[in-house]
């Protein structure tokens, strides 16, 4: 789906917070909500907007079961200002988040209030799993930011072994990842499954801003060969990392469908800046 944007989302989000806000009942009476966030994806790579050579099924059918935004915008033209947006609510220009977070030494301003934050105040299970690029020191990880669970990378990486990540099941130590099978997309599905399942019982949140399609271009051999009729290696390699990304968003689909939650919850296909020039 093309990039709908940050303030067409907020508003909807709003709306159900409101609605929300003076009840604390059970998971039924407040509505699950999914926020799948690509990489550097270009507004014309899917299916619903028109592309041609690489299926996306599983997000084509968000956009043909729901809303297409031909006119949205996000908050910024790069990683971590329009993510900054997104959290927020707000244009990041307007609290200072102008560029990307370096390393442990800046991060999302900690005045600002998080989606997050809003959502687990009102009794949400919440869950980011992926590239997190809102900063690496303590005070800026997910889970001091109103995520109950931080499951991915503290910025960019590469797909295979990837360096700066968490997972604060175990804790909030900064690891690299050694196994030679280890793929990011397709560990985010994993885990992002397994945690629906645990929180089944709560109204759930689940940001998954996957790391597909930024640079470097890796992917695993199962992918490519979805793909040999493509001969420019370069857009062989994009169009198996697309693949694996809305396999992944098949398989939250259909957990979600699995657990008897599918009407009850709110999806939002999202691109963080447009494609890479």
């Amino acid at each position: 789906m093309r990039p709908c944007g940050t303030s067409i989302c907020w508003v909807g989000l709003f709306a159900i917070l409101i609605g929300t806000a003076g009840s604390q009942t059970d998971a039924a009476d407040k509505p699950n909500l999914v926020i799948f966030y690509a990489d550097d994806l270009g507004w014309g790579e899917t299916g619903a907007f028109g592309g041609k050579d690489i299926p996306t099924p599983h997000i084509d059918s968000l956009a043909k079961n729901g809303v297409k935004f031909t006119q949205g915008y996000v908050a910024a033209t790069y990683c971590s200002p329009s993510r900054a947006g997104l959290m927020t609510g707000r244009y990041p220009t307007r609290f200072g988040h102008e560029f990307n977070s370096v390393a442990n030494k800046t991060g999302l301003h900690l005045k600002e209030t998080t989606l997050a934050s809003r959502l687990k105040s009102l009794g949400y299970a919440t869950a980011c799993v992926g590239k997190w690029h809102l900063g690496g020191g303590s005070e800026y990880l997910p889970t001091k930011r109103g995520f109950d669970e931080f499951y991915g990378t503290l910025a960019n990486t590469p797909f295979f072994h990837p360096t700066n990540f968490v997972d604060s099941r175990l804790s909030d130590d900064v690891r690299k990842i050694e196994d030679d099978s280890f793929y990011t997309t397709d560990a985010y599905a994993d885990r992002s499954v397994d945690w629906i399942e645990k929180n089944k019982s709560k109204p759930m949140f689940l940001y998954l801003p996957f790391n597909a399609q930024h640079a470097p271009l890796q992917a695993p051999q199962k992918y490519l060969d979805r793909f040999s009729n493509i001969t420019d290696e370069k857009r062989k390699l994009f169009a198996a990392m697309m693949s694996a990304m809305d396999d992944a968003i098949g398989r939250v689909l259909a957990k979600v469908r699995e657990i008897g939650q599918e009407d009850n919850t709110m999806y939002f296909f999202i691109g963080d800046n447009g494609g890479p020039t």
